[in-house]
This record gives C-alpha cells, sequence and structure tokens, in this order.
C-alpha cells in the first residue's frame, strides 16, 4: 500500500499537519503533544539551523528583527502590492517597486517561499516521527483568492521542503469536507465561513450523491486577526502614561513584540472572559505598563473588520443565487471564530435559526429570527478544521476514501484583449475546475505579421479595467486581414494554475506561457474588481457597444475607401461628392468619442453607418458589373 498523503494547512499565524489512518482523518501533534504549529521562524545570528513553531514564537520579544511571522501574506508578492498596514512587522522588508519580497536578515536574504518552507519541512518532520514512516506527498491548502503567483509560491515552497505536491486546494473548501464526511445530508448547500489568522473566505458549496461542487467563492487575503491584533495594539499604545513610552514602543522592536504577544493573548483571553488585564512589566527600561481591557471594548474595536465580511457573505449568496433559507448549514472555521461576536454576527448575516455548538447533538443557544434559517456550527478545533479537509482531499486522491469527489472553481473571469481594447472571456468566473477553454482568432488588419496575446483576469468589459496576467506575441507571415489564425487554449490545473497556449494554426508552431507573474494590486482588489463590475455594469456595457459599433464603422470606412479607388474616374462625380459627405459624417460621429469612457452616441453612429451604406448601394453595383464582366471576359 502506498503511503499516505499528508493534508497541511499552511496558516498566517498557526499551521497543522494532517493525515488519514486506517479511513480516519486525524490531526498529528508534535512530541510535546501540540497539534498546532505557530507559523514563526527564527533565524540565530550564528548560522545554527533556524527554530520553528513555538521556540520561534519564545523569540519574539528577544530577537524580533531575525523572528519572522505572518510570512503567508508575502507569498508571490512584490512591494508595490502592499499597503501601509501591511509593512508593520519586526523584521525588514524589501522595499524595491516591482520586484518579489523579500525577507532583510541583515547578512542574508530570503524569499518568504524559503521561510514557507522551513515550516512545511517542520510539519513533515511531524508527520514523519508520528507515522514512523516517510512521507513526500501532501495537499496544501491556500486561501481562496490566492491569486497565481501566490500559489504558484506554495507549489515552490513545498518543492524546497521536500514535498510533491499532490494539490493546491482552497481552504474553505476543505474545511466543507472535513465536516463531510458524518454531517452534510444530499443536496445540502453549506456556506463556509472561514476568518483565520491573516486572511478570509466565503465558499457556497452544494453535495449531491458524494460531489462537493463550489458554487461561489470571495475573500480578502489580508484581513484576518492580525488586523484585530494591530487595533488592540494600536489601543494599548493611546493607553501609555506617558509619550515618552508611546514613542519608545513604536521605535524598539522589542517593545513593540511585546505588546504584540500580550494583546493577542488578552483576545484569545476575551473569547472566553468578559475582562482582562494587560500587563508587561518593564516593558521600556523601568517602565511598566498596565491596562484594563474588556470585552466590550474588543468588540468596538473588532466591529468595522467583522462588518468587512459581510459584504463578502452578501456577494457570494448573490453569485451562488441563494437566499439564506436555501442554506442548510452555515461553518465557522479559523481561529479567530471563536470570538462571540463573531458567531453572533454570522449569525445574523445568514439569518441563522439557532445557534448550534459541535458537541454531540446538544444544541444551545438562541434564536436571532423568526424565520427558519441554517443551523451556525462551531467546531470544537475550527483551526484544525482545513487540514483535515485536506487529509481528507488527500485520501480521495490516493485511494484511501473512494467515495467522495471534490469540483472547485475558479473565482474571477480570465480572457484575451481583442481589437479595440474589450476583454473576451475564455473561462468565465465560477467555472469548475479543473476546465479548458479555446478560441480561434484572426487579424484585424491586412498584413498583418503579429498577434499579441494579453492574458486578462476581471469582470469588466474593457481589457484597461481589468488586471493583466501576462503578454507573448505569436509571429506569422505577412497576408490579408482575416486569413492569418491563431488558437488559443487556456487551461487551469486542479491546483487553479493558468497555461496559455496559443497555435500559428497554419504551420502549428506552438508557444506555451504559464502565468507567474505577480498582479500589481493588493489583494484586496479582488473583491473589489467584482464590486465594481456591478457597479458598472451599465457604463461598461454601452462602452463594449460602443466600441463594438466603430469597429464596424472603421470597416465600412474602410471598405467604402477602397472601393472608390477601384472605380477611379468611372465614378459620377455627384455621386462621389454625396458619399464624401456621408463618409464625412461617420467620421464626425467617431471623433465625438470620450477618450476616458470610450462612449459615444451609439444611436447617431448607426443612423449615419445607414446613410453612408445606403449611399453606396450604386457603387457596390457597379463593381459587381466589373467583377462579372472581366469574368466573361
Amino acid at each position: 500500500m502506498n503511503n499516505p498523503i499528508l493534508g497541511i494547512d499552511l496558516g498566517t499565524t498557526h499551521s497543522s499537519v494532517a493525515i488519514v489512518d486506517a479511513g480516519f482523518p486525524l490531526v498529528l501533534a508534535d512530541q510535546e503533544g501540540h497539534r498546532l504549529t505557530p507559523s514563526v521562524v527564527h533565524y540565530p545570528t550564528t548560522g545554527e539551523t533556524p527554530l520553528v513553531g513555538r521556540k520561534a514564537q519564545r523569540m519574539r520579544v528577544q530577537a524580533p528583527s531575525r523572528t519572522i511571522y505572518d510570512i503567508k501574506r508575502f507569498m508571490g508578492r512584490s512591494a508595490s502590492d502592499l499597503s501601509d498596514r501591511e509593512w508593520e512587522v519586526d523584521y525588514e522588508l524589501s522595499r524595491t517597486m516591482g520586484e518579489p519580497l523579500k525577507v532583510l536578515l541583515g547578512d542574508r536574504t530570503l524569499r518568504p517561499e524559503e521561510v514557507s518552507a522551513t515550516i512545511l519541512a517542520q510539519l513533515k518532520r511531524i508527520a514523519e516521527q508520528s507515522m514512523e514512516c516517510s512521507l513526500e506527498r501532501a495537499v496544501i491548502t491556500v486561501p481562496a483568492y490566492f491569486n497565481d503567483s501566490q500559489r504558484q509560491a506554495t507549489l515552490e515552497a513545498g518543492r524546497m521542503a521536500g514535498l510533491t505536491v499532490e494539490r493546491i486546494l482552497n481552504e474553505p473548501t476543505a474545511a466543507a469536507l472535513s465536516y463531510g464526511l458524518n454531517r452534510l445530508k444530499e443536496n445540502a448547500k453549506v456556506a463556509v465561513y472561514d476568518l483565520g489568522g491573516g486572511t478570509f473566505d466565503i465558499t457556497i458549496l452544494e453535495m449531491f450523491e458524494g460531489v462537493f461542487r463550489v458554487l461561489a467563492t470571495h475573500g480578502n487575503t489580508q484581513l484576518g486577526g492580525r488586523d484585530l491584533d494591530q487595533r488592540i495594539v494600536d489601543y494599548c499604545i493611546q493607553q501609555c502614561a506617558s509619550s515618552a513610552l508611546r514613542e519608545a514602543i513604536k521605535s524598539h522592536p522589542e517593545c513593540m513584540a511585546k505588546i504584540r504577544a500580550a494583546a493577542e493573548e488578552a483576545k484569545i483571553t476575551l473569547s472566553q472572559q468578559t475582562e482582562a488585564t494587560i500587563e508587561i512589566p518593564f516593558l521600556y527600561q523601568e517602565e511598566h505598563f498596565s491596562c484594563h481591557f474588556d470585552r466590550d471594548t474588543l468588540e468596538r474595536l473588532s466591529q468595522p473588520l467583522i462588518e468587512k465580511t459581510r459584504a463578502h457573505c452578501l456577494r457570494a449568496m448573490h453569485d451562488a443565487k441563494l437566499e439564506s433559507q436555501d442554506l442548510d448549514q452555515v461553518i465557522l472555521v479559523g481561529g479567530q471564530t471563536r470570538m462571540p461576536l463573531i458567531k453572533q454576527k454570522v449569525a445574523e448575516f445568514f439569518a441563522c435559526s439557532d445557534f448550534e455548538e459541535n458537541r454531540g447533538d446538544i444544541r444551545i443557544g438562541q434564536s436571532f429570527h423568526e424565520q427558519e434559517g441554517p443551523a451556525l456550527h462551531t467546531g470544537e478545533h475550527p483551526d484544525e478544521a482545513i487540514a483535515l479537509g485536506a487529509a481528507i482531499q488527500g485520501g480521495i486522491l490516493s485511494g484511501t476514501l473512494n467515495h467522495l469527489t471534490l469540483l472547485d472553481v475558479t473565482p474571477l473571469s480570465l480572457g484575451l484583449e481583442t481589437f479595440g481594447g474589450l476583454m473576451n472571456v475564455l473561462i468565465p468566473r465560477n467555472s469548475t475546475i479543473p476546465t479548458k477553454a479555446g478560441e480561434v482568432f484572426t487579424t484585424a488588419v491586412a498584413n498583418q505579421r503579429e498577434m499579441l496575446i494579453h492574458v486578462l483576469q476581471g469582470e469588466r468589459e474593457r481589457a484597461a479595467d481589468n488586471w493583466s496576467l501576462g503578454r507573448f506575441v505569436v509571429p506569422f507571415e505577412s497576408a490579408p486581414r482575416g486569413v492569418a489564425r491563431v488558437g488559443v487554449q487556456f487551461a487551469i490545473d486542479a491546483n487553479g494554475i493558468l497555461k496559455v497556449l496559443a497555435r500559428n494554426l497554419k504551420d502549428g508552431t506552438e508557444q506555451t506561457l504559464e502565468i507567474q507573474s505577480a498582479i500589481d494590486v493588493e489583494d484586496q482588489q479582488v473583491s473589489q474588481m467584482v464590486e465594481s463590475s456591478v457597479e458598472n455594469a451599465l457604463d461598461d456595457m454601452e462602452s463594449r457597444r460602443w466600441i463594438e459599433q466603430k469597429l464596424k464603422a472603421q470597416q465600412l470606412l474602410q471598405a467604402v475607401d477602397c472601393s472608390l479607388e477601384a472605380c477611379g474616374t468611372s465614378v459620377d462625380g455627384n455621386m462621389v461628392e454625396f458619399i464624401e459627405l456621408k463618409v464625412r459624417e461617420v467620421k464626425q460621429t467617431l471623433a465625438r468619442e470620450n477618450p476616458e469612457t470610450q462612449k459615444g452616441d451609439i444611436a447617431r453612429l448607426k443612423a449615419s453607418m445607414k446613410e453612408l451604406d445606403e449611399a453606396t448601394q450604386a457603387l457596390a453595383a457597379m463593381l459587381l458589373d466589373e467583377v462579372a464582366s472581366k469574368l466573361l471576359e
């Protein structure tokens, strides 16, 4: 029997590894009995082996500039992607715009993939020690809204850790799998609300005849518990007794690291208690820090962040074409969902009929709405659900579990820029993956010697309003307009990685592009892209209609010029003058285009084109007669 496939949750704050053993998925513990490993790596100045997990966590206060945390947020990104708040870490990052981010340790530089590989290697060791065998195959989870570069970075980190990555799996989908074995009924529709340390995802799934199908997904890869920690840190700094202490905290990484650790501890405490005291003796020199912190204050600080998730939930439900009452369950996963306010708010977002804790068959809590709605599920260990789901996916791939199938989707549309600056969609958003789609394109002008393949991702009609993922040129021999033909195929594999194939259909030559370049926008703008497409839908469609009509007009003008030139002096002067008048009217209408919105008077353009077409009917007849007479000669 083949060795099992590991399921790995590579998290922002904590990571874990699970496996299917004897048909049962379980999270593996390290030698100290801990099932969660802090996603922290400390690099000693002496060049010794890096410390990983809890040992590294303890070094955050002592050596913050050499202790790397939250590295998942920087995977596959460049300096130009980061918001101002994302730079607020205790270690140094490279700031060269447009280049991939690197961690600067003074004597060396590290790519985020290398740091993540160190964490993955530690998880691999934990699994091998527990199972007492060599384990090299793995399924690794990522946020649903990780872009191609971030997924590629995760794959590379896995390879660097000595793992064969069998599948990159979306985290909410993994969480649903972990509940699916014993909780989902046939035709069940489930919302997975996943709020972890660094990311947020909401995914709507349906189960039918043992098949999980993703109906819609939404989220923000830069929203999580760390953002709430930062708000608590800011609050603590405001509570400092002296301005000198406030400035000391901001200017000394060791002080800031102590505040961050205390803020996280207080947040965790207030999930179980209503009051806490944050105390840090000798925070700076002889100065101590102490402040009272209660659940009401925590909820006031966290409310704006929780409300941000609501828009994503509504969008996902809209994309899935469902109402709250259509859902059977709402599943909470991610360590941050332990917070009582989050449980309450999510119940309100989805009009949950009951608050249900998964402790046997006991149902506790209160009703938030009189109408019947989905049950709200919170596992006893919401931060382990993703690793368990990844292990189940590993069991499916290895054949250990053969009664489940998983179908995932792509979150945004993929396509090409076409003549006129429009986006031609080849793979619509929410298409089930893996998938392939292709189309044949031809030249727009005569004697064209190459075609630009410009790959786009987004939901807007104009290419300029979408994200550029990459581009390359397909050369061919000079030929009349519409003769050269290029077939383009998009293929998304099970990991969500896009490969673009372009083939010159005349000579069979091919070019392939694997999209790896980072998108030069912040990740939270992924959701903004979808929202923007809805807000600008009418304007975008009007722009598309104008551009398409404009292209037709330009083709008509070119055809009229060629016809007049072909007929020469045989055309009556009055006819030529009338045709030229109608040509000017078309050109004048085209000239009224707004260069920013690429919109104009479509009705007027159609009318002037019709008048020009009618004015050239006699000219077209003359050309046909001339061609016919030459054929008879």
